[in-house]
């Protein structure tokens, strides 16, 4: 069974209906949108004042903490608060973790509450210990009895649960039986999931956030799968937690949530960013918005699935490309970045430009020209005859009145590697065969744009020598057809290669034709990469990349390699995992985030969470290198992976602590002078 109706178009995954106060989630209803109160809950002026501004911008839900029972009966005046100012159609979220007893006081005054199951009566301890079954069981029907009372009330006040697991914060039970896995996640909601249903209650909201997106796709996919195969269909609530701020905090969510979107997954999503929560509503709207234009096409004809298993990452093997004596593809190789230039005549100039050690982690590997006619090639001769290309290759994107003939000489005298581009229909054998010959005769690559369904009828053409000279690509919109993305193109593409027997590299092209819907402005621009990009990079696809929508050079390649990093494909600075403020945070994260970044930025491979708290602190840092946790008001505890080292430091100590501490694993070095 698999978790999806199709992987190669969008189609709606068919939910229940739940309402949270006025509004629907989930059956034919639109993606809603939601955000989160960043204040203390018990100051009730500034919790509602953030709420109205929320409602303002666009945002349809509004989650509040209530991490104990004061701050739960605080929602009933902010409620109230909220319905007085005109937004009473607008439903609030009590926020729970540890506290049954918050839980209880807060359905009371609230339309939803959302639980962890990984902290709802349960201590986290990271204790090591074995399971019998019956060890088991008693855990399980202690579960029960403690979730039972919250689901009950929930059914006779009308109110919606949503069961949050969140990546960081399994409880000692399932890590223990399941560990730190999708799977683990996808239990631990199932056990809460399963005790509501015990009860007849079915007004709930499932999600399965991790700050690691490739973690959070395949937890979604597996809770989907395992729904289906007890008949249980119940709304998605879609989130990349810890995702950050700035463009790194952007590209992470929507990488996850735009390639859960796209495969027709998700019923209300959020966007959490580490700065004020108004300025994650325009970003999810972006998202929902992009997403629900492929989502009322008809549904398309039934295919057959492709090869990738969706639950577990495996990069795609691929030939080989030897691209220069220093860049090459393959498994142990990272993705290639290619920039395009708008024009042959661009080329000096961003040889220069290239040659800057704003460049020095990031480098541009491939230019990408467009070769319109024989006066594009005498241009670029004459160009690059007396400049120094800082490039590993070149591509030229030939056009298709260009012949073998005319561009035998270039290839016959250039001094390096070259790839030429071209999309080849079905009716173009003939031309296929000579590019081929000509690019393997002269030792140089043939990017092939060949359409999956017209693959089959060119396989003859290819024979066991091309494979290190060809990679394919898709340029161009995948169809016409409504629901259709390219994303799935993609995908088709990989799967038509296999069947082939073409075990060539991809190289997967952003341009405004594989946009879902291109609009003229950065946001758009980088919503599309990251969707495109980091979603087939998630499922393992991607040898080459190229952001070809971006018009400036420095742009396009600060993006291209920070949407390779929120894959977590290409490492090319530090990383960072940082919460979105919340009422529970113990400083301010905004501030603290953006400092620590400037002191510590330049830690190429370096991983770094700063959390406001330990709900999810210790789990969210298991991949991380090191933490900073806001342990207590004014105080920070620092981690090395998800083990406390260093508690309760000042805060205005533990910058220096923390550098100290990387310094005394080894990690650390001098950043590069300012340049004069």
């Amino acid at each position: 069974m698999s978790y999806c109706a199709s992987r190669f178009h969008t189609v709606r995954r068919p939910t229940r209906e739940v309402r949270v106060g006025s509004v629907g989630i989930g059956g034919s209803h639109p993606i809603r949108v939601q955000s989160m109160t960043t204040s203390d809950t018990q100051d009730v002026a500034a919790t509602l004042q953030q709420s109205i501004a929320l409602a303002e911008a666009g945002c349809e839900i509004v989650r509040i903490t209530a991490p104990n029972v004061p701050a739960a009966r605080c929602l009933r005046e902010i409620r109230d608060g909220l319905t007085a100012a005109g937004f009473g159609h607008v439903p609030l979220v009590a926020d729970i973790h540890f506290l049954p007893a918050a839980a209880m006081e807060a359905v009371e005054h609230v339309e939803k509450v959302r639980i962890n199951p990984g902290n709802y009566a349960d201590k986290k301890k990271f204790a090591v210990r074995e399971y019998s079954d019956s060890d088991y069981d008693a855990e399980l029907q202690r579960l029960h009895d403690a979730f039972s009372p919250l689901v009950r009330r929930c059914r006779e006040l009308g109110r919606v649960l949503r069961i949050g697991t969140n990546h960081g914060s399994l409880s000692d039970r399932i890590m223990n039986r399941y560990g730190d896995t999708p799977l683990g996640m996808v239990e631990s909601a199932l056990e809460f999931l399963r005790i509501a249903e015990a009860h007849s209650f079915r007004d709930l909201i499932l999600s399965m956030k991790s700050s690691n997106p490739k973690v959070m796709i395949q937890a979604y996919r597996l809770l989907v799968q395992r729904m289906a195969e007890e008949d249980m269909h119940y709304p998605l609530h879609l989130g990349v937690t810890e995702a950050g701020d700035g463009e790194d905090g952007r590209i992470k969510s929507a990488i996850g949530i735009g390639s859960l979107l796209l495969d027709g997954l998700g019923d209300t999503i959020r966007v959490s960013l580490t700065e004020d929560s108004v300025h994650e509503i325009p970003v999810a709207r972006a998202i929902a918005d992009k997403v629900m234009r492929r989502w009322h096409g008809p549904a398309p004809v039934t295919t057959a699935p492709d090869a990738i298993d969706p639950f577990a990452f495996s990069r795609r093997a691929a030939t080989p490309l030897e691209l220069s004596g220093r860049c090459r593809t393959g498994l142990e190789q990272p993705p290639r970045v290619i920039v395009r230039l708008p024009s042959v005549s661009a080329l000096a100039a961003a040889a220069a430009e290239l040659a800057s050690p704003r460049y020095k982690d990031t480098p541009v590997e491939g230019l990408l020209l467009p070769i319109g006619g024989t006066g594009d090639l005498a241009e670029l001769c004459t160009v690059a005859a007396g400049v120094a290309l800082p490039v590993d290759f070149l591509v030229l994107e030939v056009a298709a009145t260009l012949t073998p003939d005319v561009l035998q000489p270039l290839l016959a005298l250039s001094r390096g590697r070259l790839v030429l581009a071209r999309s080849f229909a079905v009716t173009e054998r003939d031309q296929l065969v000579a590019f081929l010959d000509l690019v393997q005769r002269h030792g140089h690559f043939l990017a092939c744009e060949i359409q999956p369904d017209d693959l089959p009828a060119l396989r003859e053409c290819f024979r066991p020598d091309d494979a290190r000279h060809v990679c394919f690509t898709l340029a161009g919109a995948p169809s016409t057809e409504p629901t259709r993305h390219a994303i799935g193109a993609y995908r088709q593409l990989a799967e038509a290669l296999r069947v082939a027997g073409l075990a060539s590299p991809l190289w997967v092209r952003n341009t405004a034709a594989t946009a879902v819907h291109h609009e003229n402005s950065f946001l758009s621009r980088l919503l599309e990469a990251s969707f495109l990009t980091g979603g087939l990079l998630c499922d393992g696809l991607g040898d080459l990349v190229s952001i070809e929508t971006e018009p400036d050079l420095l742009r396009a390649t600060k993006l291209t390699y920070n949407v390779l990093q929120g894959a977590g494909a290409r490492i090319s600075k530090t990383e960072f995992v940082a919460c979105p403020s919340c009422g529970r945070t113990l400083f301010d994260l905004q501030s603290t985030t953006q400092r620590i970044r400037a002191q510590t930025g330049h830690l190429k491979g370096v991983k770094i969470a700063i959390m406001g708290c330990i709900v999810n602190g210790p789990g969210e840092m298991a991949d991380a290198d090191f933490g900073y946790v806001g342990g207590a008001p004014g105080k920070i505890n620092l981690y090395v992976g998800k083990t406390c080292v260093q508690y309760n430091i000042p805060q205005a100590e533990a910058d220096a602590r923390l550098i100290a501490l990387i310094r005394e694993h080894g990690k650390w070095v001098d950043p590069d002078p300012a340049p004069v």
